[in-house]
């Protein structure tokens, strides 16, 4: 679970997740308070049962923190879609005119630069207080989405005016503010985690791709396996993608490919019994843009 990925609430209407957080011993993350209110129930990106809202504000404020069950983990980082994974170091407020960005379901990843912070936004529903004004865009579904400067988290997506393609203003609700509202503490991470498991591999690489596009490894080039054996490795590449992955052989003349997972999922394992040769692994987002992990174990 990252920020700016999409959730779902009552089955329904779609927003963003802000950032991940826990409480005590229970994980889940800020959004916007206009996305849901307290009880209402909420699925992940993928329709999966995930949670329910703990705590809700709007109009007046606008925030909201959801608690996740044990099939969500919460990861430290926001998806920049296109961009990659960026990390969340912290929340350390970043002044007016800095640069920011914002990360959201709808129309993913844009920046822009902070305007004016401790001001209002008025909406049908009321007033909205203590926001920051931006210059980035947003549109709906975009709601509760994260807005971070460099590695350090700003706040969850409110509302504004414009879109995507003419530009606009958007506001968000400072994150500070949430956590202490409701006691809770910020993910900061350096990485995700490894999907179920892919833990035990004896080698991890790391890349990134836009859709369409494919990559090599280990390290762009190949490995020799002297002996007969097993090859397993294990794919995780980002929520929302369709990612897959091909073991391939040398041939004497050209690479063959003798394993794949090629599910619509983003994350995907292959094993592969085979004999003495020449082996690499061809990582393809089949569609999506993002980063991926990639473990393998040779005989």
């Amino acid at each position: 679970m990252r920020g700016g990925d999409a959730y779902y609430i009552n089955g329904s209407s779609r927003c963003s997740v802000g950032f991940s957080v826990t409480r005590g011993s229970t994980g889940g993350f800020v959004t916007a308070g206009h996305c849901g209110s307290t009880g209402a129930s909420t699925t992940g990106h993928n329709r999966v049962a995930q949670g329910t809202f703990q705590g809700s504000s709007f109009p007046g404020n606008d925030y909201a923190w959801v608690a996740v069950n044990s099939n969500w983990t919460p990861v430290g980082v926001v998806n920049a879609y296109g961009n990659g994974i960026v990390e969340v170091a912290g929340s350390t407020e970043a002044p007016a005119g800095s640069s920011v960005c914002r990360s959201g379901s709808t129309t993913q990843w844009h920046c822009g630069t902070i305007q004016q912070r401790n001001t209002s936004v008025t909406y049908p529903q009321g007033t909205v207080n203590q926001v920051v004004r931006t210059s980035v865009c947003a549109e709906p579904g975009d709601s509760g989405g994260s807005f971070i400067s460099g590695s350090q988290a700003q706040g969850v997506t409110s509302g504004g005016s414009g879109n995507c393609s003419v530009g606009g203003t958007t506001y968000f609700q400072p994150v500070n503010e949430i956590l202490t509202t409701y006691g809770l503490t910020l993910t900061t991470g350096d990485s995700e985690p490894p999907p179920p498991g892919c833990t035990g591999y004896q080698n991890t690489y790391t890349g990134s791709l836009s859709s369409g596009a494919n990559a090599y490894q280990p390290n762009n080039s190949y490995y020799q396996s002297t002996t007969s054996g097993t090859h397993r490795a294990c794919l995780d590449g980002p929520a929302g993608v369709d990612f897959d992955l091909y073991l391939q052989r040398w041939n004497g003349s050209a690479w063959t490919t003798v394993a794949s997972g090629t599910t619509a999922a983003p994350d995907e394992t292959v094993t592969y019994n085979g004999t003495a040769g020449y082996y690499r692994y061809r990582v393809h987002a089949y569609s999506g843009s993002g980063s991926y992990t990639l473990g393998i174990t040779r005989p």
